[in-house]
């Protein structure tokens, strides 16, 4: 199999990711804003914590910080839907017509980037304390996106070349 497929795949794999994160969010509101109101409020987390002067209170916030959560991830979907068809679109032109086309995947795994590893690990995690509360830590399932994306978005971006089809060497 050529490796252009193989990307297109992994684009395509992530854009389910995203599309169906965002639909779940959605469609089941309520289960993951508790996640949200939690953390921002800083409410599960230690006694005494000297840092819940950080502590979001205000509802509209927990429900303007959660669409912000969803528009990223709704983002990240539509950007590498785009790049995937780029990609598709592109499958049989040289290499640098093909790496031009990259550009809306390296978008879209960005802003992932950006929704679960500033989102959850570094505003959820650090600025929030999220690590402290026993019931809403999001940090491992955040990582292991994060971990993902970069992964595709590393593969994806290595260059590709104009190749050609070298005759079968015979053994003997």
């Amino acid at each position: 199999m050529s490796i252009r497929p193989i990307k297109m795949i992994l684009c395509l794999s992530l854009a389910a990711f995203a599309f169906l994160v965002t639909v779940n969010n959605v469609t089941d509101y309520q289960s993951n804003y508790a996640f949200v109101r939690h953390v921002l409020s800083m409410d599960t987390t230690f006694p005494g914590n000297a840092l819940m002067y950080r502590a979001i209170t205000e509802e509209a916030l927990w429900h303007a910080a959660y669409w912000l959560i969803i528009a990223g991830e709704a983002a990240t979907c539509l950007a590498l839907l785009a790049g995937t068809l780029q990609l598709w679109k592109r499958r049989h032109a040289s290499g640098a017509v093909f790496n031009a086309g990259k550009r809306c995947v390296l978008v879209g795994c960005t802003i992932g980037f950006v929704v679960w590893f500033v989102g959850f690990l570094v505003i959820g995690g650090e600025w929030f304390v999220m690590w402290q509360s026993p019931t809403w830590k999001g940090q491992d399932a955040a990582f292991r996106f994060c971990m993902t994306i970069i992964g595709v978005m590393i593969f994806v971006n290595q260059p590709d070349i104009d190749t050609i089809e070298a005759p079968a060497e015979t053994m003997g």
